[in-house]
């Protein structure tokens, strides 16, 4: 009887330390089977952030063609290693790329992972089978002219700025939801707050356009970091020196890169600082930081301003999402822009990471980048994310509640404020105790204190003119409307 042939399941890989088995379907090797028993950390495979795989790939890609350019790469072996690396950009394998993002080793065991995967996968486009490293090696061919401490800062940083291109389309849509909301609620008068106390008059379109407004200008400030990020040391090898690499090699491959990634992309002018520095992230994280501490701000707005229904605030309704309460029949929670808050607080948080994990690299290199790009990334991933579902799943859905708006407005000892060009500061603080202490109409007042005729403060006091849509342009003078000062 004959026996079935059976395919081995695994196969043997060798590194300086010896030999080890890893599945023998697996694309990534030797290298990626220690890292995966070294740091058990996180829990969570670097192909969370698909953006970095596809940086990763993408910088290989460069650099294969460049080798190619320089002379340092056969022909064949560089379209092997290119086609992979686009199947990779693609899509492919991304499964592949396992190793935790916590990680010692300057980022080492992720350059290794990639080079093993794209190294294997090139040997299969050739038609050879895995971990025939004779044929395509992942470290004298994919890993050629390259060290860890160029391939993966720049990595890293053409994954932020993937990730932060995508970010950005969803924070303009919330600005824009912002916005809509601003142009609908254009003409619905409120009572503005300062220190939680009633302020003067506004409208609730002024409010939610100054939220547009504001997530605008942090839009702004993000994409001016890309152009920072545009700086990379690619061709700098270990230390910033190019030991290994030709004369020809950073140009080319940068020019590659930038093909590549259609960044604008170039090389750091000084390789031994870009290659210890890392306050482009610090600036990033900032950044960063500034958009969800400012989002998180526009939350607790929403959730003061929705705060009741009965014994808060009560002058918008957010969309109700879910129960609130597993005690309170019928009670519904802000629940989205409490989430959304939290968002922001991780980010804070991975912001303090940022800054000491720059505070602590030493010398000609910074070994903390790992966490670096595993905060930034999880923050870009976490505001993008946020600022769908605060747009889906709050925004759109806010109506306004004019009933009590108008009731308060109406009440509001605020709007003698609009009156002080004409009665004076003293008169209007008086007038205005007597309000509060009486609960009468501040108008009435007024003209009873024969300060304003009825027409003149119906004048002033119009809803156009409270929320300042239309200014006063013809003040009357205030001493036509008091006796002369006593000499």
């Amino acid at each position: 009887m004959q026996v079935p042939e059976t395919t081995p399941a695994t196969r043997t890989e060798t590194d300086s330390l010896g030999s080890v088995e890893v599945p023998a379907d697996a694309y990534w090797g030797v290298h990626t089977k220690r890292a995966l028993e070294n740091f058990p950390i996180s829990k969570r495979p670097i192909s969370v952030y698909p953006e970095l795989v596809v940086a990763l790939a993408s910088v290989k890609q460069a650099a294969a063609r460049a080798n190619r350019d320089v002379g340092v790469l056969a022909p064949k072996k560089a379209a092997w290693i290119d086609e992979a690396c686009q199947r990779i950009i693609d899509g492919e394998l991304h499964e592949q790329f396992v190793v935790g993002v916590i990680q010692g080793g300057a980022g080492t065991s992720t350059n290794m992972n990639a080079n093993e995967v794209i190294a294997n996968l090139s040997l299969e486009i050739a038609g050879y089978p895995k971990g025939r490293y004779d044929v395509i090696h992942p470290i004298d061919d994919v890993n050629r002219s390259q060290s860890t401490n160029d391939t993966y800062p720049t990595a890293v940083k053409v994954a932020m700025a993937f990730s932060l291109r995508t970010m950005l389309v969803e924070l303009d849509q919330l600005r824009i939801a912002f916005s809509r909301k601003g142009r609908e609620f254009h003409e619905v008068l409120k009572v503005g707050r300062t220190q939680l106390q009633d302020a003067v008059p506004m409208t609730l379109g002024q409010e939610f356009h100054g939220y547009a407004t504001t997530l605008g200008e942090d839009i702004d400030r993000l994409r001016e970091t890309i152009k920072l990020l545009g700086e990379v040391n690619l061709g700098a090898t270990a230390i910033g020196t190019g030991i290994t690499a030709d004369p020809g090699y950073a140009a080319s491959v940068v020019e590659h890169l930038s093909a590549i990634t259609e960044l604008r992309l170039e090389t750091a002018p000084d390789l031994i600082e870009a290659t210890s520095d890392t306050g482009v992230f610090m600036t990033f994280s900032s950044a960063l930081k500034r958009s969800a501490i400012k989002l998180s701000k526009i939350c607790n707005d929403l959730r003061l301003l929705s705060s009741g229904p009965q014994a808060g605030l009560g002058e918008i309704n957010l969309p109700p999402m879910q129960a609130g309460s597993s005690i309170m029949p019928g009670k519904v929670n802000p629940v989205i822009p409490e989430a959304v808050s939290q968002v922001a607080y991780a980010v804070a948080g991975a912001d303090v990471t940022v800054m000491m994990a720059a505070e602590s690299g030493q010398l000609q290199l910074n070994a903390f980048e790992p966490v670096i790009a595993h905060s930034l990334l999880q923050s870009i991933t976490w505001m993008r994310q946020a600022c769908w579902t605060l747009r889906v799943n709050c925004v759109d859905g806010i109506t306004a509640n004019t009933d009590r708006l108008e009731q308060m407005v109406a009440s509001s000892v605020g709007v003698i404020t609009a009156l002080i060009p004409f009665i004076g500061y003293t008169e209007a603080a008086k007038l205005a105790k007597l309000a509060l202490a009486t609960g009468r109409p501040v108008a009435d007042l007024v003209v009873e204190a024969g300060l304003m005729s009825r027409d003149e403060v119906m004048a002033q006091l119009q809803p156009s003119k409270l929320s300042g849509i239309r200014p006063i342009t013809t003040v009357i003078p205030v001493q036509q409307l008091h006796s002369e000062p006593h000499e």
